[in-house]
């Protein structure tokens, strides 16, 4: 997170009414706001300035919120994203985790509701590292975990993890052959709790078995209501 009093957020939406209804009420709540009419004007804005949280529409002209949420991806691994789109389809919104949002709202809401979840996931995001932190090398079993690099290395053979991955493996390895609570990873990751998260995380916690399955010695087991726990030597 950035030093700065005010937090500052990068705005990118297309509707003239609606960016500066949420540009006005951002910045009256404290937030120092960029608002960008389009994904290219937000790109450039990004490589402009620094920025502690970025909220996206989905559909905008010359870039979509895909694209450029794909492109700061590639420089910033926890710069929380939140989506905004008119469509609630299961198609965007799992589109929409996949290129590394922290959370996504369909339109219309409140913005009691929006202030609430930026509040929120930038609340979350102390859970992990920040960007340019270093992170030593964290042995799991007979792997070889790299955080800053998304590698896990074993017997010379590497496996790059994807983003969720790399966060997901961080949290089981600070808990490691103790409790990691299901609520304290989806907030942390994901930015709310919520059926749909939960099921995404279902699947990169399979995901992680299959990359430390070559170790017997390790098993992350699911434990009941709670959350999940990775059991390996120390």
């Amino acid at each position: 997170m950035s030093n700065k009093t005010n937090s500052s957020i990068l705005l990118c939406e297309d509707d003239p009414n609606l960016g500066r209804l949420l540009s006005d009420y951002l910045q009256a709540k404290g937030f120092e706001t960029t608002w960008a009419k389009d994904g290219v004007e937000g790109l450039k804005e990004f490589h402009r300035a620094s920025f502690d949280f970025v909220i996206l529409d989905v559909m905008m002209p010359r870039k979509d919120g895909f694209q450029v949420a794909e492109e700061i991806r590639r420089e910033s691994r926890h710069l929380p994203i939140l989506f905004l789109t008119a469509r609630s389809t299961n198609e965007d919104t799992l589109e929409g985790f996949k290129v590394g949002a922290d959370d996504y709202m369909t339109k219309p809401f409140s913005m009691e509701e929006l202030l609430l979840r930026i509040q929120a996931i930038m609340r979350r995001s102390a859970a992990l590292p920040e960007d340019d932190e270093t992170v030593g090398e964290i042995p799991i079993g007979s792997f070889s975990f790299e955080y800053n690099t998304q590698m896990l290395r074993r017997n010379g053979e590497e496996q790059r993890l994807t983003t969720k991955e790399n966060e997901l493996l961080f949290l089981l390895s600070k808990h490691k052959n103790s409790l990691l609570e299901r609520t304290f990873a989806l907030k942390s990751i994901w930015g709310d709790p919520n059926y749909f998260n939960g099921r995404s995380m279902d699947v990169y916690i399979a995901k992680l078995r299959r990359h430390l399955k070559p170790d017997e010695g390790i098993q992350i087991i699911n434990v009941h209501g709670k959350g999940f726990k990775m059991i390996c030597p120390e």
